[in-house]
């Protein structure tokens, strides 16, 4: 993971990114710059020792988590539930 400071509020987002099914590594790194080695390296500095296992469980081998092995209908990234996100920041409510 780069040096760079992260605010509390993208921390919160990222973790959220990293537990939809849906959302693969790659939209991660593209809204915040952060490789999925990174996201795996702030999801055990986070997290409780027991979460951070169930999540690496949950999406170790994930199809949905990797673009790469996405089916090709599969066109977004996030649930239709997912809110909006606009410049890296969550929407005002």
């Amino acid at each position: 993971m780069t040096a760079q400071i992260i605010s509390a509020t993208d921390i919160d987002r990222i973790i959220e990114m990293a537990w939809e099914d849906r959302t693969p590594f790659e939209a991660i790194e593209l809204q915040f710059g952060l490789q999925e080695k990174a996201v795996i390296a702030l999801m055990r500095k986070e997290m409780k020792a027991s979460s951070f296992k169930m999540w690496r469980k949950r999406t170790n081998g994930r199809n949905t988590k990797h673009a790469a092995l996405r089916s090709t209908h599969i066109t977004r990234f996030a649930s239709k539930q997912q809110r909006t996100i606009t410049l890296n920041k969550i929407s005002k409510r």
